[in-house]
Order: structure tokens, then C-alpha cells, then sequence
């Protein structure tokens, strides 16, 4: 038998040839362009395999790693190098694009703040008075309750529906949600149905038409909420809010429910009361000014009705109340719409129950 190679494996049927070259052997270009191997070698073994010929170019010599020659000095050499620091790059600031309007990146998170977060950070107050010209439709609106008031219920409504509504939106906004329609809708409703239960029961029963709506509007927006699908922290917060707007559109109903002269009294107290308390004045001076002014005011619209001497108690008390719904509307940095709702309506809302309870 003929100890020559067997020349069949050779699928190009190439003639027999001496052993090949290095510049036969691997580095011809156009026999490692053409040739596939099927079998495992040294570099299927240690590396990815080799791509198709069309898929990939030929590459230099140099370029291939010798895995089997590598010597122990360099893996130790390797081992020895430090890892880079990568934090030191992670913490750096990127520098801000050109006309994106964003500053640099951080890794406490966005650095943009709100009005009020500066203004915190900053020092300053966060309490905000609504001015002059809320002060002036809160006493035009006052003005318009002390005179509808004698004429008849039917006529003192239509200023006490408008502001139940103001004060339903105001309150919404001034706890920083908005638009909440839905929540305004039923803070309304809740009041428009006071304001009927009064006029159906008339003022003898104004007690349980006030406080039975009230019970019922409690009781629906907790079942509304229940049946929310918001996160839980999102469902008390809304619920918090509603029940605080109903409660007060449905307490402004006191105007309604009270004697038609103490509604003037201290209707007129609160006008007078908020108007001082806009002056530029220092605050305690500001404070003590208003309450005599509201004083002073339900003696003398006491005079002209039937309530006496003692307006100048229900004018006290009224204003005293205005000033409590003044500094609510005032606090933490309310917008310029809490101030023409929230500071018009809040005032003379705070003031129904003290109206009503000393009619």
C-alpha cells in the first residue's frame, strides 16, 4: 500500500504540491479569502469564528494574537494595573447642550425647583398677601350680601352662589390641585344643595339643612375616592381636599340660614375688614386696624338695622374670622389665581359661622 497522503479531502482538486510557504500557508490573500475550515482550529477554539469570506476583509498579519505564547512576566504585568475609576467619571457634570434648556446632569436627581421650593430655600416668607384688589371684590361681594340680605332669601342667593363657587375652586387651587373639575363640581353641588334645604325649610330649620347635606357630601366623597384607582397617598390627599371644599361651600349656606340684619352686620364687617387689612401697614399694625374697622363697621350697620350695640360684637367676630380666611388664601406662596378666588371668597366664607351663630 502506498504511504502517500490521501488527495481526495481537497474539494478544489489542487495539484500535489511541496509543503507550503508562510506566504502559502494562511497570509495569501486569496487562498484565505476562499478557504473555509470545517474543523476546529486555533482560532475557532479561542475566538469567535471566522466570518464567510464575502462578509469580511483581509486583515494584517500582525493583527492576530498568538494565545499559546503568551508569558507569565506580562498576565502578571496585567494582573498589576490598577481598574480605572469609574465613579470619578459617573459624578462629573456634563456640560449643558446649547439651546435645550437643560442644566447639568446630577445624581441627586432634577435640579429644577419650583417658585416656592427657591423661595423656601431663599429664606423668604411663604406667606403671600392676595393685595388690594382681591381686598376690593371680597368687599364688593360683602357689599352685595348686606344688601340683598333684607330684601328676601331668594335675592341674598344669587351673591351666596357665587361665593360658594369661587370658594370650591379657590380651595382646590390653593392646596395645589388643579384642574380638578370633578372636585369643584361636587364641592358646588354640595353648597347649591344647602342653599335649598334652607329654602325649603326655611330659617327656623336652617340647622339640619345645613348639617344633613353636609353628613351626606362627607359620606359621597369618601365613596367616590374608595373607587378610585390613584396610589393611596394620591386617593387621601383628594379626599382630604374635597371634604375640606364641600365643608366650606356648604358653611357659606350660613349666610342664608341667619337673621337678614346680622347678615348685613357682618357682611359689612368683613368688607371693611379686609380692606384695612390690604393696606401697607406693618402686619400687627395692619391687624389691630382691621378688627376696629370691623368693629366700627357692625356698630354702625347695627345702628341702621335692629341689631343695636350689639354689631359691634358680630362685627368683631366677623372680622376676626375675615382674617383668619385672609392669612389661609396668604399661605405657602399662593398664585396669583388662589388670590382672585381663594382671597376673595375665603373671608367672607369663614365668617358664615360666626354670622350664624350669633344671629
Amino acid at each position: 500500500m502506498s504511504n502517500q497522503p490521501y488527495e481526495g479531502y481537497d474539494p478544489y482538486q489542487q495539484p500535489q504540491q511541496q509543503q507550503p510557504g508562510p506566504q502559502q500557508w494562511g497570509y495569501d490573500e486569496q487562498q484565505y479569502a476562499t478557504q473555509q475550515w470545517q474543523g476546529q482550529t486555533w482560532e475557532t477554539q479561542t475566538h469567535a469564528p471566522v466570518p464567510a469570506a464575502a462578509e469580511t476583509a483581509y486583515m494584517p498579519p500582525q493583527s492576530y494574537e498568538r494565545p499559546y505564547v503568551t508569558e507569565q512576566p506580562q498576565q502578571q504585568a496585567y494582573a498589576a494595573q490598577p481598574a480605572p475609576a469609574a465613579p470619578a467619571a459617573a459624578t462629573a457634570p456634563a456640560p449643558a447642550e446649547s439651546g435645550q434648556g437643560y442644566g447639568p446632569a446630577t445624581v441627586a436627581g432634577n435640579a429644577r425647583v419650583t417658585d416656592a421650593q427657591r423661595a423656601r430655600l431663599e429664606g423668604r416668607s411663604p406667606i403671600i398677601e392676595p393685595g388690594m384688589q382681591p381686598a376690593l371684590l371680597t368687599a364688593l361681594l360683602g357689599l352685595l350680601l348686606a344688601a340683598t340680605a333684607p330684601i328676601s332669601s331668594y335675592a341674598l342667593v344669587v351673591p351666596l352662589v357665587i361665593l360658594q363657587a369661587v370658594t370650591a375652586a379657590g380651595w382646590f387651587r390653593l392646596n395645589g390641585m388643579w384642574p380638578a373639575r370633578q372636585g369643584i363640581a361636587l364641592a358646588f353641588l354640595g353648597g347649591v344643595t344647602a342653599d335649598v334645604a334652607v329654602l325649603v325649610a326655611g330659617r327656623e330649620q336652617a340647622p339640619a339643612a345645613i348639617l344633613g347635606p353636609l353628613g351626606v357630601w362627607v359620606l359621597l366623597t369618601l365613596v367616590l375616592q374608595l373607587r378610585s384607582h390613584a396610589d393611596p397617598d394620591t386617593r387621601m390627599y383628594g379626599l382630604m381636599a374635597t371634604v375640606a371644599s364641600s365643608a366650606l361651600a356648604i358653611i357659606a349656606t350660613g349666610h342664608l340660614g341667619a337673621d337678614p340684619d346680622t347678615v348685613s352686620v357682618g357682611a359689612a364687617a368683613v368688607a371693611v375688614a379686609v380692606l384695612a387689612r390690604a393696606l401697607p401697614l406693618p402686619t400687627p399694625a395692619s391687624v389691630v386696624v382691621a378688627l376696629l374697622a370691623a368693629a366700627g363697621a357692625g356698630i354702625a350697620v347695627g345702628g341702621m338695622t335692629g341689631v343695636g350695640t350689639r354689631g359691634a360684637l358680630i362685627g368683631a367676630a366677623a372680622g376676626v374670622c375675615a382674617l383668619v380666611g385672609h392669612r389661609a388664601a396668604s399661605y405657602d406662596y399662593p398664585s396669583r389665581f388662589v388670590h382672585f378666588t381663594a382671597g376673595v371668597a375665603l373671608p367672607l366664607t369663614a365668617a358664615a359661622p360666626a354670622i350664624w351663630i350669633l344671629h
